[in-house]
């Protein structure tokens, strides 16, 4: 399967790596830093040296591709689904901005490839947990999704360093939330819903982030009372982030506050991504909770070391096109997370990234 991978970031290059690996595929990473993309080079991968603006130039790079895989950031999703849909390619994306996805979902209609954004963590796996435990309820109550990518060493006063885009990272926290609540579709504020929970005995927060949902608003729509997402912080980060976003008034001005998180706040590769889903509902005539948890941690191999927020967010999207590649997904249109059957991923070579990780026992 040929594939045009756009993106030599962090997470681009991994995605590369683990298909490139395989020998299933025949990838040709797409960027315009020719640095990055010398490291690929090196390691026997195609590259392309293009800029995603020179829409030309990015065309003649998919034409002649199977699909288009996009690990460019949030606000080129648009762009490169439009140009995927006219060279004819099957598009697969990370992103978790809403109204990109939305834009996306229509020019998938009546196309005769498939469409699939959001096929990272969150958006992406918690939502293929959540539709997964809510199907095996007859009636669903409750579905709560929370997921962190934290620092596993936090030493400043947000408790934060940058594990992945600082632009993704921004806009979640600035665009209104979808959820479910007594029934009805309800817009709520971002960093707003505040609650506190200890996991394997840390102490965590949750609060409200834009897009980790994906489509479950729309699918579980007049079939379940409520539905959240939320992500979790060490304590203290959401209160100095509502400063900064509005006492500060940042929020209007997010290229100086991303400006500054860039220069002040260092990158980690020593970091945790913690997936925590409960769903309640009746079952036979009980009401029951299931719970899935998990922590995935770095993997610290000293020749090739791996971020947690990499590994999971490339196993994501990796399984998504290699199960599409097996046929276990839809073959044309709009394919939303939750067709992808959870034993399947896990199951998947790639999707085993998460089955590896530590199962928590037990939650406070």
């Amino acid at each position: 399967m040929r594939i045009a991978l756009l993106g030599a970031g962090h997470i681009g290059q991994t995605i590369a790596r683990l298909l490139h690996a395989s020998g299933d595929y025949q990838v040709t990473v797409v960027d315009k830093n020719a640095k990055f993309l010398a490291v690929l080079a090196a390691e026997g991968i195609a590259t392309a040296e293009v800029d995603s603006g020179d829409q030309v130039a990015l065309a003649a790079q998919l034409r002649g591709k199977d699909a288009v895989v996009n690990a460019l950031p949030y606000h080129l999703a648009i762009g490169a689904a439009t140009l995927a849909l006219e060279c004819g390619c099957h598009y697969f994306d990370l992103t978790e901005d809403v109204a990109a996805t939305k834009a996306i979902k229509d020019l998938a209609q009546g196309a005769g490839t498939v469409f699939m954004p959001q096929c990272g963590l969150a958006p992406g796996f918690i939502g293929i947990v959540a539709h997964h435990l809510a199907r095996g309820f007859d009636e669903v109550r409750d579905v709560q999704m929370r997921v962190g990518a934290l620092p596993a060493f936090p030493t400043n006063q947000l408790k934060y360093n940058l594990t992945w885009s600082v632009d993704g990272l921004v806009n979640e926290y600035c665009h209104p939330c979808e959820a479910i609540h007594g029934g009805e579709l309800i817009s709520a504020l971002p960093l707003e819903g505040l609650e506190h929970f200890s996991l394997d005995g840390t102490e965590y927060e949750a609060f409200n982030t834009s897009g980790g949902l994906g489509t479950l608003c729309e699918t579980w729509a007049g079939k379940v009372l409520n539905l959240d997402y939320k992500t979790v912080r060490y304590p203290g980060h959401r209160n100095l982030m509502k400063f900064l976003l509005e006492d500060l008034a940042l929020a209007g001005d997010q290229e100086l506050l991303k400006d500054i998180m860039r220069k002040s706040m260092p990158a980690t590769m020593q970091d945790v991504v913690l997936v925590f889903v409960t769903v309640s509902g009746m079952k036979n005539g009980v009401l029951l909770q299931e719970v899935f948890a998990r922590k995935i941690f770095a993997d610290r191999d000293a020749a090739a070391p791996l971020s947690a927020i990499q590994i999971t967010t490339a196993a994501g999207i990796c399984a998504a096109v290699d199960l599409f590649r097996e046929g276990k997904l839809p073959q044309r249109g709009f394919v939303r997370q939750e067709e992808l059957a959870l034993p399947d991923f896990l199951a998947n070579r790639f999707g085993m990234a998460y089955q590896q990780s530590r199962q928590v026992e037990s939650i406070a």
